[in-house]
């Protein structure tokens, strides 16, 4: 999904009209181009384009949705502004209004992500999953990853964990580890499906922790929220069979449909959220020949793709004002 976690007025707020809009296209091109990519692999992971449909329950959401709304007309970001009336059709809640926007896309990430570590191992990459790293040592000129069967010695490593593990500990601080709910239905019947009322689109709502829904591609309504701080040890599954409860709370009261339809599968998920909601994305001063991607939020698909391109134009020396919005430095240069 192109948009970030963080709605563009607050990114406005924080760092100005200009860097906001442009933090927008780049998070929208990375969903294009990352659609391209799977397209021109041939990768097989149920790829399909899908609208986002962005919605508030009651008028006070509604009033910040409309002044997000005008702020990204403004800036030229699409988007379509859904009434009450369009929110029920489109979406089958009875809400107070929405925004549509096109050019976003789902797939199988797990299939998504076999397909192109396949498409790597064609172009020559060797893979070693099962191969922890346990020390990284960096010289002037090059950098040793050592694990416990061998070594390897590159220019630089990308350190891709998605925020930082234990290893750096110093870098810690400036993530809040959250874990996200999801429940996910049996398959409904074409009947079902109408009766909820649900357009084939992603949904998500204007709370902070946001709902989430989505339909997959075997029928099945995949729903998630209840965002929450890090649960660990013995309190995790508690807050599991709580939180899993609260999603389905939820959207019970919008579907009531929803009622009588079993649920089979239920899961947490781990992930780093940033002070802005941005990933870190390029060097560190501590950490000579490292380059990190970390911190996506909830959007880790297309944040993920964006590093990849931002950081590879890092190594081959190409350095633009892009690198900057998402720097490790960049708190300190906000207006």
């Amino acid at each position: 999904m192109q948009e970030p976690d963080e709605d563009y007025t607050g990114l406005a707020d924080r760092y100005g009209e200009k860097r906001a809009r442009r933090i927008w296209e780049l998070s929208r091109m990375a969903t294009r181009d990352f659609v391209d990519v799977i397209e021109t692999l041939d990768i097989r992971c149920h790829l399909a384009e899908r609208d986002s449909i962005y919605y508030a329950l009651d008028g006070g959401g509604e009033a910040k949705l409309r002044e997000e709304y005008r702020r990204r007309r403004r800036a030229g970001i699409g988007g379509r502004w859904l009434g009450g009336r369009a929110l029920v059709d489109q979406t089958g809640i009875d809400g107070a209004a929405g925004i549509r926007t096109t050019g976003n896309a789902q797939v199988d990430p797990y299939e998504a992500c076999i397909g192109l570590l396949r498409a790597a191992q064609r172009c020559g990459a060797l893979i070693f999953d099962r191969s922890p790293a346990t020390r990284i040592v960096h010289a002037r000129d090059h950098v040793t990853v050592v694990t416990p069967r061998g070594s390897v010695r590159a220019d630089h490593v990308i350190i891709a964990t998605g925020y930082a593990t234990p290893y750096f500990k110093p870098l810690a601080g400036r993530f809040r580890m959250l874990n996200t709910y999801v429940v996910t239905t049996r398959r409904l019947t074409p009947a079902e499906r109408r009766r909820v009322g649900l357009d084939s689109v992603m949904l998500w709502d204007t709370e902070r922790p946001y709902h989430y829904a989505r339909w997959t591609d075997d029928h099945r309504l995949m729903l998630g929220g209840a965002d929450r701080r890090h649960t660990p040890g013995r309190r995790r599954a508690p807050a599991l069979r709580a939180c899993t409860q609260s999603v389905i709370d939820y959207f019970t009261t919008l579907y009531p449909s929803l009622a009588g339809i079993e649920n089979e599968f239920a899961w947490e998920g781990l992930f780093a959220m940033t002070p802005d909601s941005l990933p870190y994305i390029g060097p560190h001063h501590r950490y000579p020949r490292h380059l990190f991607a970390l911190g996506y939020g909830g959007n880790g698909m297309t944040f993920g793709f964006l590093a990849s391109t931002l950081l590879l134009d890092w190594y081959r020396g190409k350095r633009t004002g892009d690198h900057d919005l998402f720097a490790f430095s960049r708190m300190r240069k906000a207006p």
